[in-house]
């Protein structure tokens, strides 16, 4: 434990024993000079902090100093009313402060009570109040907002997380704040009543036990007991206005003082219109010139002064704003800035504003968070940010989504309209032709006076927002394995080994590099194969990367692992998998064609051998559609990585998928047969 923490500890258990034991008044005269200073220190503190979150022990600080004060009012009590007095501090404050006039005391006592506990701590309690009130009100909202400037790739994760424990520290805060000020109404309270005891108590003690006249006990005690009230009430004064000013401060670039003189003095022609009524002021009343002059002069001098030391001219300014600019593009760093590529981007025209803009009720930001968190929990891999910005270049109402600086979607929306599609590809209401972006299907902008129409019709009805939601997500879905590069890959990896680390250290670094790892990965995502379950993944590789270091074969394996989640993604809830199966004049086809080297394994087809097979797959796929099915083509597991070559750039969206990555427990029914003449 460190010398501080034993301090802090040691003060607490002295504050208690000044309740139990009697202290000698020597020891209450440097407590008491402790307090005063102690509470002038606090408030130094809270004028020359930025933001309230610096002060944060602020509330506990204000609690141990309230019980510290009560602890010296409770030990001069005591002395006062034992010993018939109580130390050096208090008599002179009894006697020199006041005059020596109990009266005159009295009254400033009852004036600074008054000022604490009516004004200030009155005040402070309320805007303590009001503050934690909005604060918790308004944290659902920054919390938003810290994850809009995120997904818009305006703040790093770090930055992110950084806010949101300040906004939770935030709500503690001013939450403690509002239950701190009751400590403060106590205290005066509680000083009143002290103070009361000691007059009343003091003067009946001194009669009958200490046998003074009532004159002269009531001078005596009355003396005391407004030294201990003034220099009680002084440092919780200054307590008190550093409360005001802790929960009235807002978040600023300065200290209290830098604020004031700033901000106060921030129009300088403001300065001669203030002395010019000083001097006024003089002239018209009796007050005499040689007070108001010298005040007026003051004002107008500093307005002079300070109106030369600001700059006024625009053009200047402006001027060296623009060096300024230019000296920074043609800094290194702000060219090297520029060879930046954004993961993902999307684009918007000016008309699609309303969009992003929170103010007139777009929640794009927060649909691409939740597009995000959907993602993860589905591929199994974090999505990058999408970087969301304008662009004057677009028609007003078109946008476009752009992936590694590639623009792989363009669409665009009616925000005054609906997007909706028919069932059954029958026109049956009114509306402006288009082409729904995520599946290219025939759809129609309607009106909102057509929408209830359309839904009794049986059309499917969308707004703006989720048509452009639903394209972005299918955007990433469907290049998820270009998102995924070796330093993602190590994130997953540095995520595995929290938990499986022994796992991680049998495949990585070796036998298997990062890169190997990512291209296996990579390959999964890219025929939609979720890599969430990586233990498994892991498991795989590092039983079998012993044998074989291709990263194609290493894949299969991976596949074959992952039979019972490849078996949920297709067949889902369902008993029976409808397919298209691969006749076996078609597998011995590829199969004789397989090259063998010492680079792996490769295809060498025959084109028009391999247009047969995607003509035949072209035909079954169409059929099958019609059935209203989702096609699924099956094989034998020596060539599916092969036949996947094939089909990929044609019928991408078409899985291939091997005996072997389906459950035992399935039951596959072959609706089409793929064959070659």
């Amino acid at each position: 434990m460190q010398f501080r923490d034993i301090g802090v500890l040691g003060a607490v258990i002295m504050i208690v024993a000044m309740l139990i034991i009697p202290l000698p008044p020597w020891l209450l005269s440097f407590l008491i000079i402790i307090n005063i200073t102690l509470a002038l220190l606090v408030l130094l503190t809270s004028m020359n902090m930025q933001e309230a979150l610096q002060f944060s022990i602020f509330p506990t600080l204000l609690l141990l100093l309230t019980l510290f004060r009560l602890g010296l009012n409770v030990s001069t009590t005591r002395a006062i009313l034992s010993e018939g007095h109580a130390g050096g501090v208090v008599e002179t404050f009894g006697t020199f402060v006041v005059g020596g006039n109990v009266i005159v005391g009295l009254v400033v006592f009852t004036i600074l009570v008054i000022i604490q506990f009516i004004v200030i701590t009155k005040g402070s309690e309320r805007v303590a109040e009001v503050a934690a009130r909005f604060t918790l009100d308004a944290m659902p909202g920054k919390q938003m907002s810290i994850d809009a400037d995120l997904n818009a790739g305006m703040i790093s994760e770090t930055e992110a997380r950084r806010r949101r424990e300040n906004v939770s520290r935030e709500a503690d805060f001013y939450g403690a704040m509002d239950g701190a000020t009751k400590f403060v109404k106590g205290d005066a309270i509680a000083g009143i009543i002290i103070v009361l005891i000691n007059l009343v108590v003091g003067m009946i003690i001194g009669v009958v036990q200490l046998g003074l006249p009532f004159s002269e006990a009531a001078a005596l005690f009355s003396q005391l007991t407004v030294g201990d009230g003034i220099v009680s009430q002084i440092p919780a004064l200054l307590i008190s206005t550093a409360t005001g000013i802790v929960v009235t401060r807002a978040a600023s670039e300065g200290n209290l003082g830098s604020d004031i003189t700033r901000q106060l003095f921030a129009q300088p022609k403001l300065l001669y219109v203030a002395a010019a009524t000083i001097l006024l002021l003089g002239v018209a009343t009796p007050i005499t010139d040689l007070l108001t002059i010298p005040i007026a002069l003051a004002l107008a001098t500093g307005g002079f002064f300070m109106g030369r030391a600001k700059v006024t001219d625009p053009e200047e300014i402006e001027m060296h704003e623009e060096e300024e600019t230019t000296d920074g593009l043609k800094s290194p760093e702000n060219v090297i800035n520029l060879l930046n590529v954004d993961p993902i981007e999307f684009e918007f025209g000016y008309g699609l504003i309303p969009l992003v803009d929170t103010s007139q009720g777009g929640d794009l930001l927060d649909r691409v968070v939740m597009i995000r968190r959907q993602l993860a929990l589905e591929l199994g891999m974090v999505i990058p940010v999408v970087r969301i910005r304008d662009n004057i270049q677009l028609q007003p109402n078109e946008y476009r989504i752009k992936v590694k600086g590639s623009e792989m979607a363009r669409g665009e929306l009616l925000l005054d309209h609906y997007l909706a599609m028919s069932p059954d590809d029958q026109d049956m209401i009114e509306g402006i032709d288009t082409i729904e972006p995520s599946f290219g299907l025939p759809a129609k902008w309607i009106t909102e006076s057509v929408k209830e129409e359309a839904e009794m019709l049986g059309y499917t009805v969308v707004d703006p927002p989720s048509v452009v939601s639903t394209h972005m997500t299918e955007i990433i879905r469907a290049n998820a394995h270009e998102l995924l590069g070796r330093q993602e890959t190590k994130q997953l990896i540095d995520h595995m080994r929290e938990s499986y680390p022994i796992l991680v250290e049998e495949l990585t670094p070796t036998p298997l590099s990062i890169g190997e790892i990512q291209k296996v990965l990579a390959k999964l995502l890219r025929e939609h194969v979720s890599i969430r379950n990586l233990p498994i993944i892991f498991e795989t590789l590092a039983d079998y990367s012993k044998y074989t270091s291709d990263v194609d074969l290493l894949t299969e394996y991976v596949r074959q692992a992952l039979a019972r989640q490849i078996t949920n993604q297709y067949a889902g809830d369902g008993k029976t998998l409808k397919v298209l199966t691969v006749s076996g004049r078609v597998e011995k086809l590829i199969a004789d064609h397989i090259q063998q080297t010492e680079q792996g394994n490769f295809l060498s087809i025959d084109p028009n051998d391999s247009q047969h097979i995607l003509e035949s797959i072209a035909q079954e796929v169409e059929r099958v559609s019609l059935m209203d099915q989702t096609p699924v083509v099956l094989c034998s597991p020596a060539i599916r990585m092969y036949l996947r070559q094939i089909t990929e750039r044609y019928f991408p969206q078409i899985p291939i998928l091997s005996y072997n990555e389906l459950e035992s427990m399935i039951e596959v029914q072959s609706v089409g047969v793929v064959n070659v003449a």
